[in-house]
């Protein structure tokens, strides 16, 4: 059946928006092809189109829409947050803190790896108001300092990503500051009982055995015993820490939940888990450029992962996400300081090296929402680089 065309006043919950009137990148879905069934997608699309292109073969039944119109969870709070600090500003706080905190963290999760050992509470959770702070004020900052220092594949510098991770989620979706503390122990937490798994399970560059695979998903156990041993941690923190590798489908271990049972909670930190995983240096792979890890985590919505928090995760992260390394239309290369939530292909970028690849200092600015030329051409994006290929000291940045 061929696509029809239906005027956007006219559309219905339930329908497959398959085409735009307009290229998609100018308005703020990320990927093409939805399903339509929240009030916040009807108001983009009256916002910015005038008619769209459905797909009546993928149209859901009315027991299906029923099904995701009554989720068991509110997906989005409704606290405020507006940005108290320019990028420039809490960069500079920022870069200092989390240096700090990196350094920090191995030592406060190493009685972890001590059968019996208890976590010092006080530092843990002094590390995570730090961070929720700094995001609270502007998160793109943090995200530019952790973007730009050496990756590591240790299971510390793992965990303080995805810590901030679900802070920066937790934020975009407005939950409120507790739940940002909260979500920001989890992320740091819910993989420490790696601490007590083999070196020889952790590092392996080949695919584990059926054998060590299931010796290795005890890990999740071991987080969760480790947490409830830990006095003035939150209460329902140890059950949380067993969710992060629960599936939609009912395929994740170690409960095989589905769907909302899983939570909002454990279905965040499923997402911002798999995308640092597939993102972060492996023993047995290359990792993935964020692009990629986003393409996944789409193509596995609604079966591996809850489908609006996909949704709304690559809302979070944008097309292109802070501390990226691309090349310009003139040649500069530069670096992703600040997204564009509304025309994703237009974020600030901070020029760092000229068309021959020489240093440019003061470094400038580009803020490409507004257009700026080079010549008689507008400044585009040409496309990404491999982090490694651009050269850049954080602490040169801002300066």
């Amino acid at each position: 059946m061929q696509r029809q065309q239906v005027p956007v006043e006219k559309l219905r919950f339930g329908m497959y928006v398959a085409e735009l009137d307009r290229p998609w990148t100018d308005t703020p879905f990320m990927y093409q092809g939805f399903q339509l069934r929240t009030e916040v997608q009807l108001a983009a699309l009256k916002k910015y189109c005038k008619h769209v292109f459905v797909d009546p073969e993928r149209a859901v039944s009315e027991q299906e829409l029923a099904r995701l119109a009554a989720p068991s969870f509110r997906v989005r709070g409704s606290a405020a947050y507006p940005e108290t600090t320019k990028v420039e500003v809490e960069f500079r706080h920022a870069q200092p803190m989390f240096e700090e905190t990196a350094r920090a963290v191995p030592e406060i999760l190493k009685p972890a790896s001590r059968p019996g050992g208890v976590l010092d509470t006080k530092q843990v959770k002094e590390s995570v108001t730090k961070l929720t702070d700094s995001v609270v004020r502007n998160p793109d900052a943090m995200l530019l300092v952790s973007r730009l220092r050496e990756k590591s594949a240790q299971a510390h510098a793992r965990a303080l990503q995805v810590s901030l991770y679900m802070i920066v989620f937790a934020r975009f979706l407005q939950l409120e500051r507790h739940e940002l503390e909260l979500l920001g122990l989890l992320g740091l937490l819910q993989d420490i009982g790696k601490t007590r798994l083999s070196p020889a399970i952790l590092e392996k560059r080949t695919p584990l055995t059926p054998a060590e695979s299931d010796i290795a998903k005890m890990h999740v156990q071991f987080s969760a015993e480790i947490v409830a041993a830990t006095p003035g941690l939150p209460p329902g923190l140890p059950k949380l820490v067993l969710l992060h590798h629960e599936r939609q489908d009912g395929s994740g271990y170690p409960q095989g939940l589905k769907g909302d049972d899983i939570g909002l909670y454990g279905s965040m930190a499923a997402i911002c888990d798999t995308f640092d995983a597939l993102t972060a240096p492996r023993p047995y792979a290359e990792p993935l450029s964020p692009s990629s890890a986003l393409s996944y985590l789409y193509k596995e919505r609604g079966t591996g992962f809850h489908a609006e928090l996909v949704e709304q995760f690559i809302q979070c992260v944008g097309a292109f996400p802070v501390g990226s390394a691309v090349e310009l239309n003139s040649g500069e290369v530069g670096i992703v300081i600040t997204q564009n939530l509304v025309r994703r292909l237009k974020p600030r970028v901070m020029v760092v090296l000229d068309p021959k690849g020489a240093p440019i200092h003061p470094h400038k600015i580009l803020d490409l929402d507004r257009d700026p030329k080079i010549g008689d051409e507008v400044y585009k994006i040409r496309r990404t680089l491999e982090q490694t290929k651009v050269n850049v000291d954080p602490r040169e940045l801002f300066i």
